[in-house]
């Protein structure tokens, strides 16, 4: 019946369909109790009323939080899709710059320390990364190779690694590699621990990736390649990996930022990266929330960077496959 409605009064029903949902935001930003202040920052007259009903200030603040958001709706849609996206990143970046200068946030803290913390922090992260990403990816791409593998051993070794390092927290990792080795006799740096434990642990991960984009190249293409002669090491490099890079890089590239993320946890065993520096540095001053957000804000333009590159290769190997 309802059904039979909408489409017999089509209008009728988005305009009813708005009206609910502007309503249901409303309700949801009074019970998640909006603040009536800023009104009586707008029209100062009514501070004294909002005071003496703080619901209805609420619920007054509510309905006209949740009519700008409907009107900014509406005036977005008036626009082409490329200015959409680049008004509604605007608008979202504004509004977390707002949100970010409600801590009472000490500027003058934050540009004294911004400099170290970029030439020591980020440099350390970004080297840590890289190396780890190599690694990652070498351990991956041999692991797949050895879960597709007809040999028992090397398909028990393969499983074995990906279940271990898939199945225990990073954070344990690093523990394990930097305190555990030298029980055994090896002594081993913060650095190259945390590079171990990101590559082993990101390389389980990716494994599977590398293994199911292989797997997704119909099996006719290694049969052909073995037809022209080609050997199973030419077949994989030359015919397979190639066409399996398309599936393999997007989810490739998550793993890649959110190693660059994790990254952060090697901070545990006194590394100077940028997790590291944002907590010492803050603790001079006590300003512990500006040196996390300023780490926080690097390491967004950090993962911008590494999604813009992942965005260039699919593009490329995007090119390769429709050729």
């Amino acid at each position: 019946m309802i059904g039979r409605l909408i489409l017999a009064h089509p209008e009728a029903s988005r305009r009813i369909g708005g009206a609910l949902l502007l309503t249901l935001v409303a309700v949801a930003l009074y019970s998640l109790g909006i603040s009536s202040a800023w009104i009586g920052k707008l029209v100062p007259a009514s501070q004294g009323l909002l005071a003496d009903n703080p619901s209805s200030g609420k619920a007054l603040s509510a309905a006209v939080v949740a009519i700008v958001i409907a009107i900014n709706w509406k005036l977005l849609h008036l626009l082409k899709r490329k200015y959409q996206i680049i008004a509604v990143w605007l608008e979202l970046f504004a509004l977390l710059m707002v949100f970010f200068h409600s801590f009472d946030l000490s500027f003058t803290f934050i540009a004294k320390k911004i400099g170290f913390l970029i030439t020591q922090g980020v440099t350390t992260t970004l080297f840590i990364s890289a190396i780890s990403i190599v690694i990652a990816t070498a351990i991956a791409l041999a692991g797949a190779i050895a879960k597709l593998s007809r040999n028992g051993v090397i398909y028990g070794l393969a499983t074995f690694y990906t279940s271990l390092f898939r199945g225990l927290p990073l954070l344990m990792q690093i523990y394990i590699i930097y305190l555990g080795l030298p029980q055994v006799g090896y002594v081993i740096g913060a650095i190259p621990a945390g590079i171990l434990a990101l590559s082993l642990c990101y390389g389980a991960y990716m494994t599977e990736i590398f293994r199911a984009g292989i797997e997704s190249i119909s099996r006719g293409q290694s049969e052909g390649a073995t037809a022209l002669g080609l050997s199973p090491s030419q077949t994989m490099g030359l015919v397979i990996l190639p066409q399996a890079m398309r599936v393999i890089i997007p989810p490739t590239g998550n793993q890649f930022i959110a190693m660059l993320k994790d990254s952060s946890l090697v901070s545990v065993v006194g590394v100077w990266e940028i997790m590291y520096l944002a907590r010492t540095q803050g603790q001079t001053e006590f300003r512990h929330i500006e040196m996390l957000i300023t780490a926080s804000m690097i390491y967004w333009i950090l993962s911008i960077g590494l999604e813009f590159l992942q965005s260039r290769i699919e593009e490329r190997f995007g090119r390769f496959n429709v050729r």
